[in-house]
């Protein structure tokens, strides 16, 4: 058996250390795996870490791959400015198209462009499938066989969801999608907007 304090320590530890999220079955057959110890009981700790970090800069988060330590989300307008040159900047024009993607996936390129009434650019959806935040999950069987998007576990993870049943419910058919993504991405500065008809990302 561990000592409840140094089993939340070593949980703690693992989680900080880790390159990427980690998931349960990850820390019991690895840095857990000489200890008796169920996923409740894992749980658990790791509720009770959430708790410890919830009056701080940093919090510990489930997203859909794991749970990962992150900066809060509200501190990310003033921690951007440490990192000026990093920030990747994407148009509005990206975000209403990955927003779309993500309440009606599975989804054709066609119809974003009919619901968004302009045509969607080769580079916006190159570039959502480069960062990972998109990819075709098949075909519609319809004449020319569109290729059909939705969204990846990287994007949940990239916007701190478990899964898309987490995206906030839509009231109208046609709101303006891209501000809760756009708000969510405050940290990548990633304002800017488009202004041509056949916009770039």
């Amino acid at each position: 058996m561990i000592a409840d304090k140094q089993l939340k320590q070593l949980v703690e530890a693992a989680v900080f250390a880790a390159e990427a999220p980690v998931t349960l079955d990850q820390l019991l057959g690895g840095v857990l795996a000489d200890y008796r110890l169920n996923r409740p009981r894992l749980r658990q700790v790791l509720d009770e870490l959430k708790d410890d970090y919830r009056e701080r800069g940093i919090e510990l988060v489930e997203v859909a791959s794991g749970y990962r330590f992150q900066t809060r989300s509200e501190l990310g307008p003033a921690l951007v400015n440490m990192w000026p040159d990093r920030a990747p900047r994407y148009s509005a024009a990206l975000f209403e198209t990955l927003a779309l993607i993500a309440w009606r996936q599975p989804v054709t390129r066609g119809e974003i462009e009919a619901v968004r009434g302009v045509s969607v650019s080769t580079q916006i959806m190159k570039t959502l499938q480069e960062r990972g935040w998109v990819k075709v999950v098949g075909h519609k069987e319809v004449p020319g066989r569109p290729a059909l998007y939705a969204t990846t576990k990287a994007f949940l993870d990239y916007f701190s969801l478990q899964s898309v049943a987490d995206l906030p419910a839509l009231a109208q058919p046609r709101p303006e999608l891209e501000l809760d993504l756009e708000s969510a991405a405050d940290t990548n500065d990633t304002r800017e907007r488009g202004t041509n008809k056949e916009e770039n990302p």
